[in-house]
């Protein structure tokens, strides 16, 4: 296995972050800061992770906001 020592994302799944993440902001105030309806409309971790696999540049913003708090 590679190491990458370097990257703080190492070793997080996308689950992880996203669970941590609405546990410090919230649905609400996550949909506030990042504008995607998987977080404004109905939230659930299973349809935004469904949609966050799909669309890069939402997940590039979650993984940004997850790096600000970390």
């Amino acid at each position: 296995m590679q190491q990458q020592p370097n990257n703080p994302l190492h070793g997080k799944t996308l689950e992880m972050i996203l669970n941590e993440l609405v546990a410090h902001f919230g649905w609400k105030e996550l949909g506030m800061r990042i504008r995607i309806n998987c977080f404004n409309d109905n939230p659930s971790i299973k349809s935004s992770l469904k949609f966050l696999r799909k669309t890069d540049w939402a997940r590039k913003k979650v993984e940004e906001l997850y790096l600000e708090i970390a």
